[in-house]
C-alpha cells in the first residue's frame, strides 16, 4: 500500500474519530508518505561518464578513469570511481543499485581494453649490402612490428635509391590495433656513381707491355685482366692494387691480346676500358702482321753495346739496306737501292734488323734482333 492511498484512508476513518486521535492518525500516514518518497518509490538509474582517451577499434590508448552517476537508489554495489592505468585485453566493471523497497533495480556494466603502449619496430633491406658496408643500387626496406596487447595492424615499407651519402636513413612505422603508430629507421651508406678512369694506354716492348692509367680519388682499387689469359686459360688478372701501371711479360710475339682495366670504389661501383694490342718481339713497330696506312716508321730495342744498326726491307728480294745510328728508321714513299727505284706499292714486306759494332767499315754485326712483317693496303699505297 502507497503512503498517499495510506493517506486516504486514514483520512476517511479519522471521520468517525475523536478529533485529537483523527489529527494524530492523518499526520503519521503523512510522515510514511515523505519517507516512502525519499527512497521507496523513486526509479532508479545509472550514468556512466568515461574519461580517456579513444584509439580505434574500442581501445582506449591513455588511462581510463570510470564514474557511475546512480540516481534514485538507496544502496549500489561496485560503483566507486576508479581509475584503469595498465594495458589490458579487456578488464570488465559493474555497477549495480537499488531503491529502499527493491521496487526499483538498476544494472550497468562495460568492457574496457587498453593500449598505451606503441608496436616495436624493427627494419629489414630485402638484400645485403653490396661491399664493405655500402649499397650501390636502389634497396627495399620492409618495417615488422610486435604488439603484445592489441597486436599490429599494418606496417609500411619504403627503398632508398640516392642521393649518395653516408648517413643515408629509410624511415618506417607500424600501427597497432589500437591505433598506436611506433616508428623505426634503417641507416646505410649508399654511393651509385662509379668512379672514373682515363688515359688508359700501352707500350708494348720485346714480348712484353706496360699499361698505364688515371684513376678518380674515390677509386679504392684497380684490376687488369687479359684475354687470352696464361697457360692457357681464357682470362686472367695480371693486376689487382691500387698503382697506376702495371706490367705483362711473357707474351708471345703476333699474339694479339685485349686489356680491361677496371677501377672499383668503396661501394663496388666499377668503371672500364679496354685496348687492345698485338705482342711484339724486339722489333715494336709495325707490329708483327700489322696493316699500315702511312709511310711506316720502323722501331726496335736497342742493343747493348751496339753503335749503329742495319735495317733490311724485303719484298721478293731485298730492295733497301740502311744504317742508323738511332733505334728508328721513317720510310719514304720512294727510295733507290741498288740502282733501282722503289715506290711503297701494295703488298706484305718483311723487315730485319741487326745491331752493328765498332767502325761502320769494319762490318762487325751481332745476332739478327729479329724480323717482322706489315702489309700495305691499295689506299695506303697511294696516299703514303
Amino acid at each position: 500500500m502507497t503512503a498517499r492511498v495510506l493517506m486516504k484512508r486514514c483520512a476517511r476513518l479519522g471521520g468517525g474519530l475523536p478529533r485529537p486521535l483523527a489529527v494524530l492518525l492523518i499526520a503519521a500516514a503523512s510522515l510514511l508518505a515523505v519517507s516512502g518518497a525519499a527512497g521507496s518509490t523513486a526509479d532508479v538509474e545509472i550514468t556512466l561518464v568515461i574519461s580517456g582517451t579513444s584509439g580505434a577499434n574500442g581501445w582506449y590508448t591513455s588511462n581510463v578513469t570510470v564514474n557511475w552517476v546512480v540516481t534514485g537508489a538507496a544502496n549500489s554495489t561496485g560503483c566507486d570511481a576508479r581509475t584503469l592505468t595498465a594495458d589490458t585485453k579487456g578488464v570488465t566493471l559493474s555497477c549495480s543499485a537499488a531503491n529502499l523497497d527493491g521496487t526499483s533495480t538498476a544494472s550497468k556494466s562495460r568492457t574496457f581494453k587498453i593500449d598505451k603502449t606503441p608496436p616495436t619496430v624493427t627494419a629489414t633491406p630485402s638484400r645485403r649490402a653490396n661491399k664493405t658496408g655500402w649499397y650501390n643500387h636502389p634497396v627495399a626496406v620492409a618495417f615488422a612490428g610486435t604488439d603484445a596487447t592489441s597486436g599490429v595492424a599494418a606496417c609500411t615499407s619504403a627503398s632508398y635509391a640516392g642521393p649518395d651519402t653516408a648517413t643515408a636513413a629509410v624511415s618506417g612505422s607500424c600501427t597497432d590495433v589500437a591505433g598506436n603508430v611506433g616508428a623505426s629507421k634503417f641507416g646505410l651508406e649508399y654511393d651509385a656513381t662509379p668512379p672514373t678512369l682515363a688515359n688508359v694506354t700501352a707500350k708494348s716492348g720485346n714480348r712484353k707491355v706496360k699499361l698505364a692509367w688515371r684513376a678518380s680519388a674515390d677509386t679504392q682499387s684497380v684490376r687488369v685482366t687479359r684475354k687470352p689469359g696464361a697457360h692457357g686459360k681464357a682470362r686472367s688478372t695480371i693486376y689487382r692494387g691500387d698503382a697506376v701501371t702495371c706490367r705483362d711479360s711473357g707474351l708471345t710475339i703476333g699474339q694479339g691480346y685485349r686489356y680491361t682495366v677496371t677501377a672499383v670504389d668503396r661501394a663496388g661501383n666499377t668503371a672500364s676500358k679496354t685496348i687492345t694490342l698485338t705482342a711484339t718481339g724486339p722489333l715494336l713497330s709495325p707490329v708483327p702482321n700489322a696493316r699500315v696506312s702511312s709511310t711506316p716508321l720502323f722501331v726496335w730495342t736497342p742493343v747493348r753495346g751496339a753503335q749503329y744498326y742495319n735495317l733490311q726491307l724485303v719484298r721478293g728480294g731485298k730492295i733497301l739496306s740502311v744504317w742508323t745510328h738511332r733505334t728508328r728508321f721513317r720510310l719514304a714513299r720512294s727510295w733507290t737501292f741498288g740502282g733501282t727505284r722503289y715506290v711503297l706499292s701494295p703488298g706484305v714486306y718483311r723487315w730485319y734488323v741487326w745491331p752493328g759494332y765498332g767502325r761502320e767499315s769494319a762490318s762487325r754485326y751481332g745476332r739478327l734482333l729479329g724480323g717482322s712483317s706489315f702489309t700495305v693496303g691499295a689506299a695506303s699505297a697511294k696516299h703514303g
